[in-house]
């Protein structure tokens, strides 16, 4: 039994070792270095709070959305669904609904109870539309940003550690580890946290964006699906 808590306590010791050894490095880091990795912890750190909320929102979105198609197949009158749109008020389907419908009351009020333009209906759907695919691709662009200029902030860390470590070497008396160690290994952190910020940021804005095209075309076919069913049965009907 003492062979293996010996090699635990061992373990142990060399991980605590390891960690302050890289809290050291942070702290005697040059000012270059430091206003880099700086950078990069706001990038990574902002793009989190992009993907956890966008996560949330879609998800919320998607289920809400879903919610509303089901009853709208099951049938009915389209103000007993725009009555009903307040317990989906977060998808962007429930809202260019409300959109849609609110032109088709206004074009029957005008009208003495008909709906006199399918033409109008549809402008008035596309640009709820445009305003909703809009919303959800707010701030997406963030993620964008963080995925292509991480890595070459990164970079120009480790540039700035290369030019130390020689610096380190030329200052030297002579040559050996010693003298290059802190410069490397500032090169490498920055690398290895510009790669940080940039992989979750660029996997994502990917995942994200075809999220958002699926949701997108949802929309665009529940507007086809409501022109049509207007065309049949709300061209001279009470809605």
């Amino acid at each position: 039994m003492s062979i293996p808590v010996g090699l635990a306590l061992l373990l142990i010791q060399t991980a605590e070792t390891r960690s302050a050894t890289l809290v050291d490095l942070l702290l005697r880091a040059s000012p270059i270095a430091k206003a880099v990795l700086i950078i990069l912890v706001i990038f990574s750190v902002y793009s989190w709070s992009i993907i956890i909320s966008k996560w949330v929102w879609l998800r919320r979105a998607e289920r809400q959305t879903g919610s509303f198609l089901s009853r709208f197949g099951g049938g009915g009158k389209l103000s007993d669904f725009y009555q009903a749109a307040d317990a989906d008020a977060g998808s962007p389907l429930v809202r260019v609904f409300i959109a849609g419908y609110d032109e088709i009351n206004n074009q029957m009020g005008e009208a003495g109870g008909r709906v006199r333009n399918t033409e109008a209906l549809g402008r008035v759907l596309q640009s709820a539309t445009i305003l909703e695919v809009t919303q959800m691709e707010r701030r997406l662009s963030w993620l964008a940003t963080t995925a292509n200029a991480s890595p070459f902030i990164g970079l120009f860390g480790t540039v700035v550690g290369i030019i130390i470590a020689f610096q380190g070497l030329s200052s030297a008396s002579g040559s050996s580890i010693q003298a290059v160690a802190p410069g490397i290994a500032e090169a490498l952190i920055a690398t290895a946290a510009g790669i940080a910020a940039a992989v979750p940021a660029a996997i994502f804005y990917n995942y994200f964006l075809n999220r958002i095209k699926a949701l997108t075309a949802t929309i665009d076919r529940f507007s086809l699906e409501l022109l049509n069913l207007v065309e049949r049965h709300y061209i001279k009907a009470d809605v």
